[in-house]
């Protein structure tokens, strides 16, 4: 399959090299790149942030400040699980970052680990430093979302796989495999599905011993991961295949859709672009995403060089496969689907670099060095600088609901009550409310149904400035939204019942 000779175990990478100025283990090294990932996030990222549409989803399942939101189709209760132990004990979003900023960092730390018997420091170490400087990577290590969680459970995954296939045949290959894909499909089963199929793949194929324990240890996993999102379906949806249908809808359809150039544009700082009609505002964000490829196939012909062709390979297959339903089958783009593409991929690029500056030192090359440095050092700085403008962009859209929120709290809408319409679910979440659809992605009750609970609990309707009132509305009066107007307001329509009473009593307080 990657046109390599057998691999027995006097070939494997020794555990450690040491080439000029690597005095030490991987682990010191390791240990700083994980300690500057959660710096920066508790840094930059952390400090008066608030949670994001998704993110309320994901977390209010499991306590936090509001009843639990309508859960989609294509949701997985993964990253609910992992939130779970501080947001039933707290509100607070500070305390949830710090907590999953620590726990990412740990996490990066934990999974380039389990590549040290196989990759050489300077390779095991860049490739963690290049994966952690991406500004989606800093973005979304303190953030309640899945696909950071799926990014470093897949290169956990593979270096588990690349450690069997290069010689190590212990329980704890198979048994870390297995978990590890278990992780991901748990956070996200179509991506569990998109790593286990390279890596069953790999332990079938690649020449070497077999050992059917392996490739049972990933199907075993992703049959695991994906048992709660299963189960759940035949609960709710009436069994698998009608949610896999219901989750294609919401997402648009899955088919040919030819996402490349939308991921292009994203990486200018956009969260997502759906539709991504957005015009490329900064090329320059997207350099590095289009040198990717080519850095990849030098780094595979630099590994081959060095014996570790195989594991090249087999990082950039499963890299490759996970990117695959993002780039062509999904028709919107977000720079979090591809993070653990990007994981996989850090690997062979680290691989190249290594091997530049080792030949660049070699030859001392002064002139190349620095400019390999310098041009490190220019890529570093475009991402933080998206990494601020993604974070200023966040801080003030949670603003704007949190004052949505507010302002309906002083109007009556108190818990318990009820939030609908648009933006109404991370409004509702900050409110302390239910959020309720009538209609799209979310719904999850009917107009009558709505207008008979409004009777009993304060329940309002946001629309959008300039959009039309939602049948469900009736003759109820709008409220206009506090402070100044525009693009992005909401109105506030509150149903006949406790909130519009005590509106009409002492008006709206502004």
């Amino acid at each position: 399959m990657y046109g390599t000779r057998p691999m027995r175990p006097a070939q494997r990478a020794p555990i450690t090299t040491r080439p000029g100025g690597w005095t030490s283990g991987p682990l010191p090294w390791l240990t700083a790149v994980a300690v500057v990932f959660a710096a920066v996030q508790l840094t930059f990222v952390v400090p008066g942030s608030g949670l994001a549409w998704d993110e309320t989803v994901y977390v209010s399942q499991v306590g936090g400040n509001a009843p639990p939101a309508f859960f989609s189709a294509p949701r997985a209760r993964g990253i609910s699980y992992l939130v779970a132990p501080v947001a039933a004990l707290t509100t607070s979003t500070t305390v949830l970052r710090i907590y999953l900023a620590l726990l990412s960092a740990a996490a990066l730390l934990i999974a380039l680990w389990i590549w040290r018997r196989v990759l050489p420091t300077p390779v095991l170490v860049g490739s963690g430093a290049l994966f952690a400087g991406l500004w989606p990577t800093l973005f979304y290590g303190p953030a309640a979302m899945p696909n950071l969680w799926c990014a470093l459970g897949a290169l956990a995954a593979a270096g588990w796989v690349v450690r069997s296939l290069r010689g190590a045949a212990g329980r704890a290959e198979a048994v870390g495999a297995g978990a590890a894909v278990a992780l991901v499909a748990l956070m996200r089963p179509a991506d569990g599905f998109w790593l286990a199929l390279p890596l069953a793949l790999a332990v079938v194929l690649v020449p070497g011993p077999r050992l059917p324990g392996r490739c049972a240890a990933i199907v075993g996993g992703l049959v695991a991961g994906c048992a709660p999102w299963t189960a759940e379906a035949y609960a709710r949806y009436g069994g698998l295949g009608a949610r896999l249908h219901r989750a294609g809808e919401i997402q648009g359809g899955l088919g040919w859709n030819f996402a490349v150039d939308d991921h292009l544009r994203s990486l200018a700082g956009r969260t997502l672009c759906r539709p991504c009609d957005i015009a490329w505002e900064s090329p320059a964000t997207a350099v590095w995403w289009v040198a990717l490829p080519l850095l990849t196939a030098g780094g595979i012909v630099s590994a081959r060089r060095a014996g570790r062709g195989s594991v090249a390979l087999l990082a950039t297959a499963t890299g490759f496969s996970m990117a695959v339903p993002y780039l062509f089958l999904v028709e919107y783009a977000a720079p979090r689907f591809l993070l653990p593409a990007y994981a996989l991929l850090a690997v062979p690029v680290a691989e190249y670099l290594a091997s530049l500056f080792a030949r660049k030192r070699r030859a001392r090359h002064r002139v190349g060095l620095v400019a390999l440095t310098l041009a490190l050092a220019a890529h570093l700085g475009i991402q933080l600088s998206a990494l601020s403008h993604v974070v200023r962009t966040s801080h003030a859209t949670s603003a704007k609901f949190a004052a949505v929120a507010g302002a309906l709290n002083r109007m009556g809408v108190r818990p318990p009550c009820v939030v609908s319409g648009d933006d109404a679910v991370p409004i509702a979440y900050y409110a302390g409310c239910a959020s309720r659809q009538t209609g799209g992605h979310d719904a999850s009750i009917t107009p009558e149904a709505l207008r008979a609970l409004a009777r009993r609990v304060p329940t309002a309707v946001l629309v959008k400035e300039g959009g039309a009132p939602p049948p469900v509305t009736g003759g109820s009066r709008a409220v206009p939204p506090p402070g100044p107007r525009g693009q992005g307001s909401h109105l506030t329509y509150l149903l006949p019942g406790p909130a519009a009473g005590g509106t009409a009593a002492g008006g709206p307080s502004r």
